[in-house]
């Protein structure tokens, strides 16, 4: 028997691993993880060889080589005509996971009360009880997943340090407005309160909507930590590479904890990806056309199923509701789907801590179209 007391008591493997492994195990066709099944550009790939045989396999600096920090800043200030300093206010991370993380503890304290929105992403809840803080779960309005301003105000209290947000939203698709950025501010104007905005899907917005970003909030830009992605944005979502955005105060606090989590991310991808920033700045202008070609692509081909599919306005998800299929809880029913159909989802009640009753999964549609399209034809037989 362990003599261990678990810091983390109620958390086990995450399901994003489970269901891959399943997948895998299974043989099934995986759109429950979300990553992609084609390869990052080619001459990024290229890019990353070049600086690995240029010797680039050292520690580099703590917050990351000062050419990937300016190629961030400029690429900031030309999407949000916002200045940011890449030498005290962009901080390069092993992932984004690492930023919420380091985020979390630059602020948080023991005692404190950090509010989440559910559905929420896993590893927000971990990182606020490490800091031996309190996560107050306040639930979207579903189905349209939008945020409920009175039971939001009503979580606020004076042990409020901290605010996560996520746009576009994992798992839901949804997007935060400049509406809502300017509620949130109004809310806490008058709080000793930070946000955490997670942001890694900034570029993955469809129909022609804008990107509302803590960076361009005038009073929450000063109070926000904003989380970015490269894998998300590069189709390499292995190499774990992020950054963070913040004011230089509050980025002081966010390096302190930082240099003794991961101190630093690996070298040579880190001026793979500043070479490659500069010389094809305009990659990242046509990722929403290239996911939305694959959202419209998979909707399309889910049309001959009794899945009822919710509108997916950003991210490479897609929820389905499935009531027409089956009345099971949605663990059983994508371990069901995973084992006895071939294709592998990720239920959503694993993203509330009290999942309400309904039958709705994710699907992941950062796949080649002849995958989706196998997958739709399998589905389309419940």
């Amino acid at each position: 028997m362990s003599r261990i007391e678990s810091k983390l008591p109620g958390v086990g493997t995450t399901i994003f691993t489970v269901m891959s492994r399943l997948a895998e195990e299974t043989g099934a066709i995986n759109l429950s993880q979300g990553f992609p099944d084609y390869q990052p550009p080619q001459r990024l790939l290229d890019l990353v060889t070049k600086h690995l045989n240029l010797r680039h396999n050292q520690y580099p600096p703590m917050m990351g080589i000062a050419p990937l920090r300016h190629a961030i800043a400029e690429k900031v200030g030309a999407l949000y005509e916002l200045s940011v300093d890449p030498e005290t206010e962009v901080t390069v991370t092993s992932g984004a996971t690492e930023a919420v993380f380091c985020a979390v503890h630059a602020v948080v304290r023991a005692g404190d009360e950090v509010i989440v929105l559910d559905p929420a992403y896993d590893c927000y809840d971990p990182a606020i009880t490490l800091a031996g803080a309190r996560t107050i779960h306040v639930p979207l309005m579903a189905p349209q997943f939008t945020i409920d301003w009175t039971r939001l105000q009503q979580a606020l209290g004076p042990r409020t340090r901290m605010i996560v947000i996520n746009s576009p939203h994992n798992p839901t698709g949804t997007l935060l407005e400049r509406a809502d950025l300017d509620r949130i501010a109004a809310l806490i104007a008058d709080r000793d309160c930070y946000v955490l905005s997670d942001e890694v899907y900034e570029h993955i917005v469809f129909d022609g909507q804008p990107h509302a970003s803590v960076t361009t909030h005038p009073r929450l830009r000063d109070r926000s930590f904003a989380v970015f992605s490269f894998g998300k944005t590069y189709h390499a979502t292995g190499w774990k590479i992020g950054y963070c955005v913040a004011p230089a105060d509050m980025t002081a606090e966010f390096r302190r904890v930082h240099q003794f989590n991961t101190f630093t991310t690996v070298t040579p991808m880190q001026h793979a990806l500043a070479e490659f920033m500069t010389a094809v700045p305009e990659h990242h202008l046509g990722l929403a056309a290239f996911y939305q070609e694959k959202r419209d692509f998979f909707v399309e081909a889910m049309r001959a199923s009794r899945f009822e599919l919710l509108p997916s306005r950003g991210t490479f998800f897609q929820l389905a509701d499935y009531s027409a299929i089956s009345d099971e809880p949605d663990d059983a029913f994508s371990r069901w789907l995973t084992e006895t159909h071939k294709v592998a989802v990720i239920p959503i009640s694993v993203f509330y801590e009290t999942p309400p009753d309904t039958r709705i999964v994710r699907f992941c549609f950062a796949k080649e179209n002849a995958t989706l399209a196998e997958a739709a034809q399998r589905l389309a037989s419940l």
